[in-house]
């Protein structure tokens, strides 16, 4: 009998497996280094395939090595908050605390400044919340430290819904998703067509040193942006898009593919921007139909029954990706044949 060999087509590169051996030093990421410092250990309580518990290890390791280990976060209510510390145990390797929903920016302030009367300004801090901790109930404490330029880094993972208490609807939530526990206020669930909050555009609109998009899907275009906030003083905020398995309905390994297909249809744009103006995008070779993103969840599953209204719905939605696409400049145009 004859025995076949796999072949092998890559290596992964984003954590510390054999691919990283093939990249030079300076090409590997935090996880792929074995002095990362490990901020949120093994041992919480996150869903399968959860993308905040990926995306805060990531963010937060990133921040140590930035800050040469001399970190602080501060934490609102949520998900993250929940499952990382059941009482009297916890995940976190790094000094951490854990405020009310609305006032993580508030209290990361106060640190910040205790920090320095104490003389400690080496004292990088960081405050993170989730989507309905951050564009909803602590949205004014938020403006303020933009507004006040406060030295912290903001984090918001947004997995657009309220997970921890059911899969309510936050301003972060797309149009037409489906959310369990919110009576529908519009004519479709989830945001209206044309409102909810894209925090990221609110916060240029400060004119804070730095705001950038990330995603769960391109770990070391996510690794170096926080490492370039933490580079900068002043206030410095950073939108990551993290799937929920749980409030979207997807499979726990298909995670990273859904983020993927978030960014390739063009949803959800990365960029950059310093006092109010892009600097930096990352271009979609090829976009895909918003469709391709949507069937990977089920709180889209009712909108791909095809009727005269779904069609309408997914048509809206399919502008929206065109919009980012135009307005960030995604999609390199295809140059013309001399």
């Amino acid at each position: 009998m004859s025995v076949q060999q796999q072949k092998v087509k890559f290596y992964q590169k984003g954590t510390y497996t054999v691919g990283n051996r093939l990249v030079n030093q300076k090409d590997r990421s935090v996880q792929a280094s074995m002095d990362r410092s490990n901020a949120l250990t093994c041992g919480h309580r996150a869903c399968q395939g959860c993308g905040e518990a990926l995306g805060a290890r990531y963010a937060i390791d990133a921040a140590m090595r930035a800050s040469k280990n001399q970190l602080m976060a501060v934490n609102a209510t949520g998900c993250l908050e929940v499952f990382t510390t059941p009482y009297p145990e916890t995940s976190w390797q790094i000094p951490w605390l854990h405020s009310l929903f609305g006032n993580a920016a508030a209290v990361a302030t106060g640190v910040q400044a205790a920090m320095k009367v104490k003389g400690k300004s080496e004292v990088r801090v960081i405050a993170q919340g989730g989507d309905g901790g951050t564009t909803d109930i602590g949205f004014g404490p938020l403006s303020g430290m933009f507004e006040r330029n406060d030295d912290v880094l903001y984090i918001c993972y947004d997995n657009e819904a309220y997970m921890n208490t059911g899969v309510q609807r936050s301003s972060a939530t797309p149009p037409a998703a489906r959310t369990a526990t919110t009576p529908v206020l519009g004519k479709e669930p989830g945001s209206e067509f044309g409102m909810g909050k894209f925090l990221p555009e609110i916060a240029m609109a400060h004119r804070i040193p730095y705001v950038a998009t990330a995603n769960v899907a391109a770990l070391h275009d996510l690794e170096t942006k926080i490492e370039k906030a933490m580079s900068i003083r002043g206030a410095k905020y950073i939108h990551i898009l993290v799937p929920c398995p749980l409030g979207w309905g997807s499979e726990p390994a298909q995670t990273i593919n859904v983020a993927r297909m978030a960014i390739k249809c063009g949803l959800f744009p990365l960029f950059e921007a310093e006092y109010g103006k892009v600097t930096g995008r990352v271009p979609i070779r090829e976009q895909v139909p918003v469709t391709e993103y949507m069937k990977l969840q089920k709180r889209f599953a009712h909108l791909l029954k095809k009727t005269e209204d779904n069609q309408r719905r997914v048509a809206a939605i399919q502008a929206i990706a065109d919009e980012n696409i135009e307005r960030y400049g995604l999609l390199k145009k295809p140059e013309a044949r001399s």
